[in-house]
């Protein structure tokens, strides 16, 4: 083997950098540091600091890295740490009992944990050391038999499984994980966005070919995929910016006006969002027909006789000005934005109008889903013709 090859093989040791933010990372740690102690704090607690039972076990340890570190991990959801962990105590007792032989039972009791796991969907890597604590627990865990089971895993594994719940929700993240679907599948309402779109049954069948287990949940897999895909379709037009697709001019209303005001600025038009803004024209936020529907009473009521139409409309003196209605939390972009930072506000967050500002930071234009879709089609349709 030349020298080049072996500095190739060793190159190949080197690890991908790992692509979480320093924030994130310190999270992690200090989930695990408030998890761990959490644990053991309980089983002092509920056993007391007398009692001959282990109040932490080493593969909590390893259960604690999955949990708060990588809680998107289908190797990390709760089923997983339980029924893992509980699936491999029980044969690691079963074959500390059943096998004199220490390093036989060991060798035994991990692969049948495993196999059980694979069967019973919780796969949970610490739980394999879980089966080895069992059998080379020493004198101490042999004697607890299958109270073992019970007494230190399954409080351990629930104290544990609790603390980064709550964790998790106080710091923000969402755990258990919910598989991630992607907004480009939502909308699209089919399973491909362009013509060269793979299909739910592609991926599956690829994985199947390849016949592994990717620590990454089917779901998340796909939306990664297709976000990843329509991140590459939205690069070919990154050239398009918010100015050569937003509406202009556009229609505003001032936070000083009346609600019935705004009101009949979204019928006489046919939209359902009204930038508001101040005397220099600064959006200060947006006014929708569910607004003014939800709060204020207005309804299209088709139909009916303008006598009856008067009882149902509010008292006009009565009615706030819109900047007691609108929401002030208002995406903004700049006419130069590109398509490519725009399409992610669309797809991603949910966002179906959003207004566009000049150099100055003054209401210049609106984009909405139409415009958005509009654009694309003339940009597709011209680079058509330019090629011809």
């Amino acid at each position: 083997m030349s020298s080049h090859a072996v500095i190739r093989w060793f190159s190949s040791f080197i690890p991908s950098p790992i692509a979480v933010r320093w924030p994130e990372r310190l999270r992690s740690c200090l989930g695990a540091l408030l998890g761990i102690a959490f644990t053991g704090g309980t089983m002092h607690v509920l056993l007391g600091p007398a009692a001959n039972i282990p109040l932490l076990v080493a593969p909590m340890g390893a259960s604690a890295v999955l949990l708060f570190a990588i809680p998107a991990s289908p190797l990390a959801q709760p089923w997983s740490i339980i029924g893992g962990n509980l699936v491999s105590a029980t044969v690691g007792v079963a074959c500390a009992g059943w096998i004199a032989d220490p390093v036989g039972a060991a060798a035994l009791a991990v692969a049948l944990a495993v196999c059980l796991m694979f069967a019973l969907r919780c796969v949970h890597p610490p739980s394999g050391a879980v089966a080895l604590t069992a059998v080379l627990g020493g004198p101490t865990v042999h004697a607890l038999g299958y109270h073992f089971v019970a007494e230190p895993i399954a409080m351990q594994s629930a104290a544990l499984l609790v603390a980064a719940i709550v964790y998790h929700a106080v710091t923000g993240h969402h755990y258990p994980h919910v598989a991630h679907q992607s907004q480009a599948k939502r909308a699209a309402g089919s399973p491909a966005t362009p013509k060269e779109a793979f299909t739910r049954a592609d991926l599956e069948a690829v994985l199947n070919r390849r016949g592994e287990l990717l620590d990454i949940d089917l779901d998340d897999l796909e939306s990664l995929l297709r976000d990843i895909q329509l991140q590459a379709y939205a690069r070919q037009f990154n050239q398009l910016i918010c100015a050569d697709i937003m509406s202009s001019p556009v229609v505003s209303v001032s936070v000083t006006a009346k609600a019935s005001e705004a009101w009949g600025l979204l019928k006489k038009h046919d939209i359902k969002a009204l930038p508001v803004t101040d005397a220099s024209r600064r959006v200060i936020g947006i006014v929708t027909r569910a607004d003014l529907a939800d709060k204020q009473g207005f309804r299209s009521v088709p139909v009916m006789p303008r006598v009856l139409q008067r009882w149902f409309k509010p008292a006009t003196d009565s009615l706030p000005a819109v900047g007691a209605l609108m929401s002030p939390d208002v995406q903004t972009v700049a006419m130069t934005t590109s398509f490519v930072e725009l399409l992610p506000l669309f797809a991603n967050d949910g966002h179906h109008h959003i207004p566009v500002l000049d150099a100055e930071e003054r209401l210049a234009g609106m984009i909405t889903e139409a415009d958005l879709i509009a654009g694309l089609y003339r940009e597709a349709y011209t680079g058509q013709r330019r090629a011809a």
